[in-house]
């Protein structure tokens, strides 16, 4: 933990730094281009040739001298010329040859000295006297004997600029070096304050999290059904952020955390809502991927602000979904842990333990994977109470399709019990999109109220797949789907503990099976029987010996079914001690369960060879037994197999009283015989 907090604090500042000196960089050559344009003006840059030309024209009205250029000063008429775009440089060729040769002669010569005297001392009296004007051009400073004869011949009025260095270095200094330092100073200072208040740079490590005020949820316990017991651990809570005083004065302390554990989609989000809406406080919502960042330390940043956020607004709830995405077991994976993700798993540790009793401010965290969480975060003090949200039973369903039927106008022949009792397995989010198709597929129908057949068709969907009623099937695969669903109904309805049979069809689904046999469970089950486990297995072969039976070849639609075979009678043997030969002893490794990279590195089997060579073969024992077993049930009723097939073939989908009656027939026909 120590390394981990010593990197934060080098890659932190590396970053922040990168962007203050970048910024600074960026800042400094833009004041040093303004500089330059205010040094040049609004003049343009002419060539030195083109300004002779200008000069001997008439075009110049004076010239100032610097030690670098030539700032040139139009006349008026000239200034005039050039906004309309008129203006000429060159003068007529014989003017100008006759200057040339003017130059050159001997005269000339000896009174230049004079003249330049002469020239100088005007310089010197214009000192100080400069025009008004904005220089209109420049150009290079060349040196040119010619120059300041032309210029008076012309009668262009000039002067030089003589610099004063001092000024002109302190100026340049300003510009180019405090300047840039106190604009550095000034961001240095801006962007501290910004990490001071929890936000980071540029806001990134400000805390996502939306904040619902009071009833702003807009769910109750009302709204919450099948989960009675999560509820009623969750009460406490509401009740001690409505009456705190009932618990302090008796010394008792309010759990600082509750963490929801169950499988997706049975609520386990909604419940904390409820829990905000309830308790009428602020709620505070945010999923555990928030957190992580490509930036170093931001998740670490984002805990801060989070919980700062809380506290101003305490009494209050706290609620991060799926923290699983940011408290994972640390140190663990392969090659080691995720640092980020670490720190961020630190900082929440830290501010969990930092608020103090009794402040109201209560942590709820949802996740569906609890055996990977680390345990500091388990432990008493931060999360207390570990509510378990699991799948809803008979009573559950039905009150859960209440609540997601209040809106949904119903006709006389639908049993929400009877769907209920269908829909095993099915979580509060499955039973919620069952009941959202269902109306769907009424409104297709331009119905304002929902049946029992929309119910059905919406089961398929959601349960098995959409039925592909327009794919086209081979009459020879239609009749060995036939006799494999038929060799699956007859095991569902003789078996004690796996039917009756609901449904049985012939028609493909978006799954890709050719078919599928619905049965309708009397019961939740608890716990699995041995007896129970041996009779799935029985269900699951009776596909493949209604095949064996009746085809001289076997197909590969019993893949699925072996499969399932093979995981029943392996954790019989392995988990559930249900062997004889290698008793009560767990040989279960583990290697059917979620992967999670890295937790089970390093693990061996905790077995020998030996004892694997036993265990294959007691589930090959378990499984050929079933497999005899299930083959006697289906010869002794072979007539229900041949006329459950050729009802498939012609109907495609048959119902459990259909189906019964096969059943009813035959016995009849035994009772005469």
């Amino acid at each position: 933990m120590e390394n981990n907090n010593k990197n934060k604090g080098p890659n932190k500042n590396r970053q922040g730094w990168g962007i203050i000196l970048f910024t600074t960089l960026v800042v400094t050559f833009v004041v040093m281009g303004l500089y330059s344009m205010m040094q040049g003006g609004s003049a343009s840059e002419i060539s030195y040739d083109k300004f002779l030309k200008l000069v001997d024209n008439g075009k110049v009205e004076s010239v100032t001298f610097t030690n670098s250029r030539i700032n040139i000063v139009l006349t008026d008429d000239a200034r005039k010329e050039k906004a309309e775009g008129k203006l000429t440089e060159v003068k007529d060729n014989e003017k100008a040859s006759a200057d040339q040769s003017d130059s050159s002669d001997s005269k000339e010569s000896e009174d230049q000295e004079n003249v330049m005297d002469s020239l100088l001392g005007q310089i010197s009296q214009m000192q100080g006297s400069s025009k008004s004007k904005e220089p209109d051009y420049y150009t290079g400073n060349v040196s040119d004997d010619t120059l300041v004869k032309r210029l008076d011949k012309a009668g262009v009025e000039f002067k030089s600029q003589i610099p004063d260095t001092a000024s002109s270095l302190i100026m340049d200094i300003f510009i180019t070096v405090i300047l840039p330092i106190v604009l550095l100073v000034f961001m240095f200072n801006f962007l501290m304050k910004k990490m001071s208040k929890g936000g980071g740079m540029m806001g990134i490590g400000k805390s996502n999290a939306k904040m619902y005020m009071e009833k702003q949820t807009g769910v109750t316990f009302l709204d919450v059904a099948g989960e009675d017991e999560a509820k009623e651990s969750l009460q406490e809570v509401v009740d001690f952020l409505h009456n705190p005083g009932k618990y302090t004065g008796i010394g008792a302390k309010l759990p600082k955390g509750a963490l929801l554990v169950g499988p997706p989609g049975t609520g386990k989000t909604l419940l904390a809502k409820a829990v905000a809406g309830e308790a009428k406080v602020p709620f505070f919502s945010l999923s555990g991927s928030a957190f992580v960042e490509m930036y170093v330390g931001v998740g670490a940043s984002r805990v801060r602000d989070l919980f700062k956020q809380a506290q101003q607004m305490a009494p209050c709830i706290v609620f991060i979904d799926e923290i699983d995405a940011v408290a994972r077991r640390r140190g663990s994976g392969l090659g080691g842990g995720h640092d980020e993700r670490e720190q961020t798993l630190n900082q929440m540790l830290v501010e969990m333990d930092g608020f103090g009793v009794n402040e109201g401010i209560i942590m709820i965290a949802a996740t569906n994977r609890v055996d990977i969480l680390d345990p500091a975060i388990l432990r008493p003090g931060r999360f207390d109470r570990k509510v378990g949200v699991g799948r809803p039973d008979v009573k559950g369903r039905e009150e859960i399709l209440k609540i997601h039927c209040r809106e949904k106008p119903l006709g006389d022949d639908v049993d929400l019990h009877e769907i209920a009792r269908t829909t095993a397995g099915f979580v509060g989010a499955d039973l919620e999109n069952l009941m959202n198709e269902a109306a769907i597929q009424a409104a297709r129908d331009d119905r304002a109220y929902i049946i029992k057949e929309d119910i059905d068709k919406s089961f398929i969907k959601v349960g098995i797949g959409t039925e592909k009623k327009s794919r086209v099937v081979p009459e020879s695969e239609r009749r060995i789907t036939a006799y494999h669903e038929s060799g699956h109904a007859i095991l569902f309805h003789l078996l004690p503990d796996v039917g009756p049979v609901y449904t049985v069809s012939i028609i493909p689904t978006g799954t890709g099976a050719a078919g599928y046999t619905m049965p309708l469970p009397e019961n939740d089950n608890v716990f699995m029987t041995k007896g129970k486990l041996i009779q799935d297995i029985m269900v699951s072969l009776g596909g493949r010996i209604a095949e064996e039976l009746i085809l001289d070849d076997i197909t590969t639609g019993a893949s699925q079914d072996i499969k399932q075979v093979t995981q029943y009678a392996r954790a019989m043997v392995t988990k559930f001690g249900m062997s004889d030969e290698l008793g009560l002893i767990n040989y279960d490794s583990g290697e059917g369960d979620e992967v999670f990279l890295g937790k089970e590195i390093g693990q061996q089997r905790p077995y020998g060879e030996d004892t694997q060579t036993l265990i294959d073969q007691e589930v090959k024992k378990i499984v050929n037994k079933c497999y005899q077993d299930a083959k006697a049930m289906i010869e002794e009723h072979m007539d229900v197999l041949h006329k459950c097939a050729a009802l498939l073939l012609e109907k495609e989908r048959i119902n459990r009283v259909e189906f019964e009656a096969l059943f009813d027939a035959e016995n009849a026909t035994e009772t005469e015989a």
